[in-house]
């Protein structure tokens, strides 16, 4: 099993109610031998036309915060809770998002082999701590799951609603937050190692 083939199961894929509204599935993108990977909570507008994940208004604060620390897109891989859009942008509902990381995410996880996993969101930390959280209590801490690193984030559309840069803002916090992964990602072995800019002392997004 690869991710090429995972994906193309997970295009046929009709296990749950969210597969009768979709335009395409998102199944996710990036580096398949990813330190890092990013997982948020599941497909907006965009991304269901595209097929690609995080490739709207958040996406593109997504790229920025990411560009900002000195961590190119290119060697993260991107993916969401479940990979087709609910109605509406809504909620993925429980059952929704057991079949869809029963069935794809954890297998993408096992493939991938990231050292460090960031959920963006309550939604995408929820499945990684177990349990019903509040973003802002858990988001800038180190959790663990199944030997990964978990560092929970704020959504980026979180960000887009709340576009203060002063001191505690949300926006201010994910600067803090997304230099500490940067750190984390810097103080890894090498093997997987690439060369990246040097970070600005001030957000950039």
């Amino acid at each position: 099993m690869n991710l090429e083939l995972l994906q193309a199961q997970a295009k046929a894929c009709t296990a749950c109610r969210l597969a009768e509204g979709r335009t395409q599935v998102v199944f996710g993108e990036g580096n398949p031998d990813a330190q890092l990977m990013i997982v948020g909570e599941g497909p907006g507008e965009e991304e269901d036309k595209q097929g690609r994940p995080f490739v709207g208004k958040a996406g593109q604060l997504l790229n920025r915060i990411l560009e900002a620390a000195g961590i190119p897109r290119e060697t993260v891989y991107i993916t969401n809770i479940v990979k087709c859009r609910p109605p509406g942008n809504r909620t993925p509902l429980p059952d929704e998002a057991k079949v869809c990381t029963d069935k794809w995410l954890l297998k993408q996880i096992e493939l991938i082999a990231p050292q460090i996993i960031v959920p963006l969101g309550a939604v995408a930390a929820e499945f990684f701590l177990g349990e019903k959280v509040s973003i802002t209590k858990v988001r800038g801490q180190w959790f663990s799951w199944h030997g990964i690193r978990v560092f929970p984030m704020f959504h980026p559309a979180y960000l887009l609603r709340n576009p203060s840069r002063a001191p505690g803002s949300p926006k201010h916090l994910t600067w803090l937050d997304i230099q500490e992964v940067k750190r984390a990602l810097d103080a890894l072995p090498p093997k997987e190692r690439r060369q990246v800019k040097a970070v600005s002392q001030e957000p950039l997004f």
